[in-house]
């Protein structure tokens, strides 16, 4: 492992990499409100002995990237996007497999079409369609918006509190598979104790900006991979179906039970299917 905090599109951006620089990259952009730590460090180093080059990074006011008062909106979905490529550029590399989760496949689509000749392949892991059409598909379970709604009265100086409800939110996502408790208070831990200022993450439920790359899902030429859980309640399956739809040469791979998360039981399958498409040639 390997951390450190660059500098990018003139602000710290935090970045961890895994394996050999000389393999294939691997670019890893994790959902809102999501530090680096939630791709699992047993996850990328599985990723990384399988011959990958392998990055994961803070999103601004996450970890210990930049941080803005909370309450502030100081960049848009564009800006994220080029936030990913600063990460490529300060690591040299001209080409990467881009791996999304949730926001991170939508941040994936735009560079798929803003920087076309950076993107070998583009994995969308419980995404949805960057465009109008996601509108008219089920809205994300009422349940998320209740509990978050909670942490406006939240004392985040109680670090216990902080890590109980960093950890629980992911209960809110899961879905029939049996709940990973001890593996989430453990990733909980970790950001908490990296975090320059919790609250600052929900300035990405104000998160606007990329009209210009709305519905051109269909302009996308690199390989795609879409995963997506069948009992996910905050992009439901139809987001995925969706997805399938918008990128016509895409493939689709459905996991069975599972919800808006990385599920270890799916780790397998979810790290053969990225290791499989990044060795196709385009």
């Amino acid at each position: 492992m390997n951390e450190q905090i660059l500098k990018i599109n003139k602000v710290d951006i935090c970045t961890e990499s895994f394996g050999n620089p000389k393999d294939p990259a691997l670019l890893l952009i994790m959902g809102a409100m999501s530090s680096l730590d939630w791709w699992d460090e047993d996850f990328c180093l599985r990723l990384a002995d399988s011959g990958r080059f392998v990055i994961r990074y803070d999103h601004r006011d996450l970890g210990r990237s930049v941080i803005y008062e909370p309450g502030t909106s100081n960049y848009t979905i564009t800006d994220l996007a080029d936030d990913a490529v600063g990460v490529l550029d300060a690591y040299s590399i001209e080409q990467a497999h881009i791996v999304g989760m949730s926001l991170g496949g939508l941040i994936g689509q735009i560079l798929a079409l803003r920087y076309p000749e950076r993107v070998n392949t583009l994995t969308l892991i419980a995404s949805s369609v960057f465009g109008t059409v996601m509108e008219k598909l089920p809205p994300m379970d009422q349940s998320i918006l209740d509990y978050h709604a909670k942490s406006a009265s939240m004392d985040w100086s109680n670090r216990e509190a902080a890590i109980a409800y960093l950890a629980d939110g992911w209960k809110t996502l899961a879905g029939s598979k049996p709940y990973e408790q001890e593996r989430m208070y453990k990733l909980a831990k970790k950001e908490a104790d990296r975090a320059k200022q919790l609250p600052s993450r929900f300035n990405h439920a104000m998160l606007a900006g990329g009209d210009e790359y709305f519905d051109r899902m269909g302009e996308i030429s690199v390989p795609v991979l879409i995963i997506h859980g069948t009992e996910d309640p905050a992009l439901p399956y139809e987001h995925g179906l969706a997805l399938a739809k918008a990128i016509p040469h895409a493939e689709l791979v459905t996991l069975d039970g599972s919800g808006h998360e990385l599920h270890s039981e799916d780790w397998d399958e979810i790290i053969d299917s990225v290791i499989k498409l990044s060795s196709r040639k385009n």
